[in-house]
């Protein structure tokens, strides 16, 4: 599955323990009436896919629905889900550094060259 969105929020890295870290973050889907504001989970070495990405920045994420059941010590049985990112693309938008295609405004007055201006 996958969703574009604004990156709102980029929490650090936890290290659960030795063997398993994650880090959080939240995008905006504005795409209906009402925005939405949805959490992901990165793990392991998926944790370094929000390196040099801002907040604002437009982005893409991949990701899979886990979810999974758990029985409390007094027998009470509750169930969660994950939204599991796997990769990250920065999409065109707003707060993505873009570069335009614009003439300078030092050269907007030399005229093009015409046809008869051509050496052949």
């Amino acid at each position: 599955m996958q969703i574009t969105g604004t990156l709102k929020v980029k929490k650090e890295e936890q290290v659960v323990n030795d063997r398993f870290k994650k880090r959080e973050f939240v995008i905006t889907d504005n795409s209906s009436q009402y925005p939405q504001h949805i959490l992901f989970q990165l793990t392991q070495d998926k944790c370094s896919l929000l390196e040099g990405i801002r907040e604002g920045d437009v982005l893409t994420v991949h990701f899979n629905l886990r979810g999974r059941e758990w029985t409390s010590p007094q027998g009470e049985v509750k169930y969660f889900n994950t939204l599991e990112a796997w990769r990250i693309e920065r999409s065109p938008g707003k707060g993505n550094n873009s570069y335009s295609q614009e003439v300078p405004e030092q050269f907007s007055d030399i005229p093009a060259p015409s046809k008869d201006d051509l050496p052949f």
